[in-house]
């Protein structure tokens, strides 16, 4: 199998094309260039874990080129399109990792929040934070990430339902954080970028959390409250399962009337260990693909749970783990040029009206009256926050790998770059071939090594054009927004 890597850098030429603004059009992501239906094919990526975001020091996973440039370089190797992104500080500046991203032909999802105090909603009182510096500072990370062209949406809140209990207090203020952020971009930005909610997949609430972020006040289609999409960080699919045994039939089946985008925010079951991946198949297959809008494995960094792809060291070299080897291999077997050549239906679903009736689970909230926006929020709405962050691509001048990366046989990998991609293009696996490893050990007998890679040398000189630049709660059960 060979690595799917990138070419080598155009000398010192500065290159950046862009990827199509996605719209929600019912319950698709569409590409209104191409008119095709849009498949997720994502990565969580929050290096560093929780740690990762650390305002004192101005670090967050999206402030330090040379570690994107690595990390994208990695997962356009994989065929990744999308990333989601947890914890980010909207006073630093994102302009290259999101440029970096961008030209590999990646979209990113992005939580407004974050565990720290005052950086979200408590789920066990949310009136508590529900607050105007707490909305100031989710509105900074729309302002930071509006005018990126690969900005795909973002997360309200992620897994703070995650019982009846929560069920209970939590919905209307998540509803109306949507309200405030759908508002505020309306106000702010160029064009409307999608907000949603990322759920737990437990199932005693997880058909009344879609239906309460779904259904539509007063029947309005246009209430600014309802979610533009819904997601689930779902791990029922655990070794080589199947679609009936893994649940998957069921989701469905469940989610099969869905007026809005339905994705997996994240998935991959860790037990046993390694993991086999054999859910790409079926997330991308005929079985799902006219419901899900594909999904994000979780995740790319290594972290004390296990569940990563990569050791990603202090010193800033890489380690790839053998998981990473198997979901290249997943990945290939997939026609992903056919699943994202689909086209879009390009019709409507009307939403259910927002009723009690809609509501199954004794316990869980089934009144819509929404709180309004706190003292001060409304102003900040109208006007804007202050200081105002800001977000522009620009150009790369080099997209060489300069950190060592080795495979998990510990062969170093050579010639690893990022591929710039075309105006419109979006990553999927086999864009980019040419890396080769180096190390007596290249040669794997395990059948689980990360990567494999062509022989030294093998298309490492390959040069491709493109246009110029065209002017254009992290750990999963966390539960906190």
């Amino acid at each position: 199998m060979l690595i799917q890597s990138a070419l080598v850098a155009l000398g010192g030429v500065s290159l950046a094309a862009a990827v199509t603004p996605l719209e929600v059009q019912g319950k698709q992501f569409v590409n209104t260039k191409t008119g095709n239906a849009f498949q997720i094919v994502g990565m969580a990526y929050q290096i560093g874990g929780s740690s990762g975001y650390d305002p004192s020091h101005g670090k967050d996973p999206l402030s330090n080129a040379d570690i994107c440039k690595r990390d994208a370089a990695l997962m356009q190797v994989l065929g990744v399109n999308t990333i989601r992104v947890y914890n980010l500080d909207p006073n630093l500046n994102h302009d290259e990792c999101a440029s970096i991203f961008n030209a590999a032909g990646m979209y990113m999802i992005i939580d407004v929040n974050s565990p720290l105090v005052g950086e979200s909603l408590n789920s066990g009182a949310p009136w508590e934070s529900y607050y105007a510096a707490y909305l100031n500072r989710t509105f900074a990370i729309v302002e930071a990430f509006k005018s990126y062209p690969n900005t795909l949406g973002f997360f309200s809140g992620n897994e703070v339902i995650d019982s009846v209990k929560t069920g209970a207090t939590v919905p209307p203020y998540v509803r109306a954080v949507t309200r405030d952020l759908k508002n505020y971009i309306k106000n702010h930005a160029e064009r409307a970028i999608p907000v949603g909610y990322s759920a737990a997949d437990v199932r005693d609430v997880l058909e009344d959390s879609w239906n309460y972020f779904q259904c539509a006040i007063d029947g309005d289609e246009n209430d600014m409250s309802r979610a533009d999409m819904f997601a689930l960080n779902s791990y029922s699919w655990c070794g080589d399962s199947t679609f009936e045994e893994s649940g998957y039939n069921q989701l469905v089946a469940l989610f099969e009337s869905t007026s809005i985008p339905i994705f997996y925010s994240e998935f991959g079951c860790n037990t046993p260990s390694p993991r086999v991946f054999t859910e790409i198949s079926t997330i991308y297959g005929s079985q799902m693909t006219g419901v899900f809008s594909g999904g994000v494995v979780y995740e790319f960094a290594q972290e004390k749970n296990n569940y990563g792809l990569a050791e990603c060291n202090d010193d800033l070299t890489v380690n790839l783990l053998g998981d990473y080897s198997t979901l290249q291999s997943e990945y290939e077997k997939v026609d992903f040029s056919k699943v994202q050549s689909i086209k879009a239906t390009g019709s409507t679903i009307t939403p259910p009206v927002c009723k009690s009736s809609l509501i199954k689970e004794k316990g869980f909230n089934n009144n819509f009256t929404l709180p309004s926006p706190p003292p001060g929020a409304q102003d900040i709405i109208d006007n804007g926050v202050s200081p105002k962050p800001s977000g522009k691509i620009v150009d790369i001048s080099d997209w060489t790998v300069t950190h060592q990366v080795k495979d998990a046989d510990g062969n170093a990998i050579q010639n690893l770059v990022v591929k710039p991609l075309a105006d419109n293009a979006v990553n999927i696996p086999g864009t980019n071939t040419g890396a080769s490893t180096t190390g007596s050990n290249s040669a794997d007998s395990s059948g689980n090594a990360a990567p494999q890679l062509a022989p030294q040398g093998a298309l490492s000189a390959a040069v491709i054009m493109v246009p110029a630049l065209v002017a254009l709660s992290f750990t999963a059960g966390f539960t906190l927004i």
